[in-house]
């Protein structure tokens, strides 16, 4: 018997009104927010026991328990992601900092003003809705991302990020909420030091 996670170990458990399935090595878990569906992870059984999910590594070589016991935790958190999204959803925001700096909802799209000769329009994909706020104190703006699938946000969290990642003098850029920007001092502070 190969040795177990713990994370994989613990059972997911499925809140009221969300149903998983595993139909040709692929996990569908539906809910009321919306479908989710993904291959699972080699060298794991997946088992509906009542009102929870339980991940079991296969019997495998000596060789590969090590393996066995990694994609075992990883189908956990994978499954547990997914009915967590399915009943709840994610949110993941981002704050635009820089003067003239701005974001505008245009239907499918947002349009960011960033600094550059001309406008970024970004395309949210297929199940990321998004929300524009206006920001307080040196934010500008700040984006929310909503969607159900908890790497599809990441990801496009991820890229609109990278439309103007933030500098390190005076911070302006993209940053997620929260984040910390570690500061270098410009040519004035390496000029008091002499």
């Amino acid at each position: 018997m190969a040795t177990e996670s713990r994370i994989g170990r613990r059972p997911v458990p499925l809140p009221k009104g969300v149903k998983v399935e595993i139909k040709d090595g692929r996990i569908v878990v539906e809910g009321p927010k919306g479908r989710l569906e993904k291959p699972l992870p080699p060298m794991v059984d997946v088992v509906i026991e009542g009102e929870a999910v339980r991940v079991k590594p296969q019997e495998v070589r000596k060789k590969l328990q090590r393996k066995a016991k990694a994609f075992q935790g990883l189908a956990r958190s994978l499954i547990n992601n997914m009915v967590l999204g399915v009943s709840q959803g994610f949110t993941r925001s981002l704050d635009i900092v820089g003067l003239g700096y701005r974001a505008e909802l245009k239907g499918e799209a947002i349009e960011f003003h960033l600094g550059y000769s001309h406008p970024i329009l970004f395309r949210l994909p297929e199940g990321i809705k998004a929300k524009v706020e206006k920001g307080s104190g040196d934010v500008q703006a700040r984006v929310i991302l909503e969607g159900i699938d908890k790497e599809l946000l990441g990801e496009t969290a991820a890229r609109i990020r990278r439309l103007r990642p933030p500098e390190p003098y005076k911070g302006k850029g993209i940053r997620y909420t929260g984040e910390q920007i570690i500061r270098k001092a410009g040519k004035a502070g390496k000029a008091g030091k002499k």
